[in-house]
């Protein structure tokens, strides 16, 4: 259905949605996805027109790792999907770097190159990112930068997924469940990522004033294979354990089954929105709460690129805080579907039609 591994991809009318005319709509009411909003504080506007282009469109989009786990095959799912809905998108362009610095760069000036009308980005490091963002602005291109942050202010428009909140919520719950007191081991995410400083940053704010100890860290890329690796031998190495904290739901369902492995009991594990995770929580009882960190940001940074196009105006610096999801809302929103693939997150924007024919069992 979608092309992920390819250079590019042609869309046609086959979910093609009506346009709507948003003329008179301030960047107030632009909606990019539920729960993003503007940052708080930050009232910097992109004007109406700026970067407004007669269609067709050509959008390309530099991905960090399309493979680097489920979440970011998802997310560039959600991100084809998006483009798909709109006629006037002819072209969407998705180049996967493939977990480098390097190529990231080298995929932006591509795309630059392949004279696109505007520039998604998710950013492998805070830096892989930025001479490319420059030199695609410096060629009048709008770039539209979400998953990641940079160290360059000089995109058009910002989306971040709150992971300093991700961080924290997990943590705080953490706290509160343990009573403030304890051991706990931290399974982090893919090394000098962005996401993964930024969450690591938010749990250590739970963490401050409080007794709670952390006695195992280390890196688990956001993978259940190196997540599980992880917890096997922070097990064998004896390290008492009161409370897991992990940055990625594939982990934490590792560590889950790490335990019953051994025949112990699981201590209470931090998680996110995972079709497989929501299942064993939900099968063994444990004590969890999950962040919310839809891969539909994918999706929202493709409408954030139409509406420029369209001549809309758009804040520069959007958020994605929510407060998490408990097993109880998971099951009232419909996020536990046994006949799909362990490996669909949720919330999504893909409709029911296409999550059967990708993830369907």
């Amino acid at each position: 259905m979608f092309g992920l591994y390819s250079s590019r991809r042609r869309f046609g009318a086959v979910w093609a949605m009506a346009a709507v005319s948003l003329a008179s709509v301030s960047a107030q009411e632009v909606h990019l996805m539920d729960g993003v909003e503007p940052r708080p504080g930050d009232d910097t506007v992109v004007p109406a027109g700026k970067y407004e282009t007669p269609p067709p469109w050509r959008i390309g989009m530099s991905h960090f790792g399309v493979n680097a786990n489920t979440w970011t095959v998802q997310m560039a799912h959600e991100s084809e999907y998006a483009a798909s809905l709109d006629d006037r998108v002819e072209e969407f362009i998705l180049l996967d770097a493939n977990i480098s610095q390097t190529k990231q760069l080298a995929d932006i000036e591509d795309l630059i190159a392949q004279d696109i009308d505007a520039l998604i980005v998710t950013p492998l490091t805070p830096t892989s990112a930025d001479e490319g963002i420059r030199k695609a602005v410096e060629a009048g291109i709008p770039v539209v930068v979400h998953t990641g942050l940079t160290d360059t202010g000089d995109y058009t428009v910002d989306i971040q997924g709150g992971g300093y909140n991700f961080g924290f919520v997990t943590g705080q719950w953490l706290v509160e469940e343990l009573g403030g007191e304890g051991k706990i081991w931290v399974l982090r995410g893919l090394p000098a990522h962005p996401e993964d400083i930024n969450r690591y940053n938010g749990m250590r704010a739970a963490l401050e004033g409080t007794d709670i100890e952390i006695v195992a860290e280390d890196h688990g890329s956001w993978q259940y294979d190196l997540g599980k690796n992880l917890c096997e031998t922070f097990y064998l190495q004896g390290s008492q354990v009161d409370g897991i904290w992990s940055s990625g739901a594939d982990m934490s369902r590792a560590c889950a089954d790490v335990f019953r492995q051994f025949g112990s009991e699981v201590p209470p594990v931090s998680s996110e929105g995972l079709n497989g995770f929501f299942q064993v929580w939900e099968d063994r009882e444990l004590s969890s709460h999950a962040a919310e960190y839809s891969p539909e940001q994918g999706a929202a940074g493709v409408r954030a690129a139409i509406a420029l196009l369209e001549g809309e105006p758009l804040f520069k610096r959007y958020v994605y805080e929510p407060d998490g999801i408990t097993l109880e809302e998971a099951r009232e929103n419909g996020y536990i579907r046994r006949d799909l693939s362990e490996n669909v997150w949720f919330p999504t924007g893909l409709p029911e039609e296409v999550l059967q024919e990708l993830y369907g069992q």
